[in-house]
């Protein structure tokens, strides 16, 4: 095949992928940088070089058909391979560059991810990092990152898995007027007379269960108030505004329970568990790039 037919099929296997992945002329578009007429042209192109049919078009939604899917699964990992193999040339040039994908909860990426951001970024202006915030499981092969961060009991299988945080520990909480008017919780059993702010996880749908452990004795209690919320942060704000008890890693609220405004109650009840992890594939090769972020997410701990 000649040189000019190759760079094209290269081209329009890209222009491709980009759509198969994003199921979307728009987006994939934007981040090509070309005109959806432009990109629509070239899956055409493509289509009818190849002779067969790649994608199904709706005025509403783009599919994959059984030979796109088959040629998705073969081109994308090709391609993604070639893009690492560049990102990694980046070691020759003495300074790290590149894009590093990396899914995270909201949390880890405010207490952990960006601290170590924002003091290492600036030092190197030609790395990127792209943050995937999701408190679902998200799967970062399937979405291609580079890595996630997630609690140590949480960690998906087959992954090299870093501690990049210390332990953590879970804290009720509520303003001192709300517990001088409702009262102190001694043990857990107390919870069931106050008002107690839920929170639904993302990942199944269902509420967190408050766990408690003293002298061996586990005790779980489900929250039962007058809120339900799926955003710890906006959770912490009914909690400071004095509407019921909050129970939540400590780490949400530092600043609160040190200027007084919450005051955290059952603390011989709140265990510590594993802090958060970054975890990629064993079979990804890091680039210098990621390399330099999992080295100071590391230090973090040492």
């Amino acid at each position: 095949m000649p040189i000019e037919n190759q760079r094209d099929t290269v081209r329009d296997l890209t222009a491709f992928v980009a759509v198969a992945r994003e199921l979307s002329f728009t987006r994939a578009a934007a981040k090509l940088g070309v005109s959806q007429s432009a990109l629509s042209y070239t899956i055409k192109s493509l289509e009818e070089r190849l002779g067969v049919r790649l994608l199904t078009r709706t005025t509403r939604s783009v599919g994959l058909t059984e030979a796109g899917e088959r040629l998705l699964g073969t081109a994308g990992l090709h391609l993604d391979g070639i893009e690492q193999a560049l990102a990694g040339l980046s070691a020759f040039r003495g300074r790290p560059a590149g894009t590093v994908r990396i899914a995270s909860s909201d949390h880890a990426a405010a207490t952990v991810l960006g601290p170590v951001l924002a003091r290492l970024l600036p030092s190197y202006p030609d790395v990127t990092v792209e943050l995937v915030v999701d408190n679902a499981k998200t799967d970062i092969v399937t979405e291609r990152c580079d890595a996630g961060v997630r609690l140590g009991e949480h960690l998906a299988h087959d992954m090299i898995a870093v501690r990049i945080s210390p332990d953590q520990q879970m804290a009720v909480v509520a303003t001192p007027t709300y517990l001088d008017q409702h009262g102190r919780p001694q043990t857990p059993d107390d919870l069931i007379n106050l008002n107690c702010l839920a929170f639904r996880l993302e990942t199944h749908g269902n509420i967190y269960a408050w766990e408690f452990e003293k002298d061996g004795k586990e005790v779980a209690v489900r929250p039962k108030g007058q809120i339900v919320c799926n955003d710890p942060d906006q959770i912490t704000r009914f909690c400071l505004s004095g509407l019921g008890l909050a129970c939540m890693q400590e780490s949400y609220f530092p600043d609160a329970l040190a200027d007084g405004r919450l005051e955290r109650v059952l603390e011989d009840w709140c265990p510590t568990f594993t802090g958060y992890y970054l975890y990629y594939p064993s079979r990804r090769q890091p680039t210098p790039a990621f390399t330099l972020i999992l080295n100071a997410l590391r230090r973090e701990v040492t």
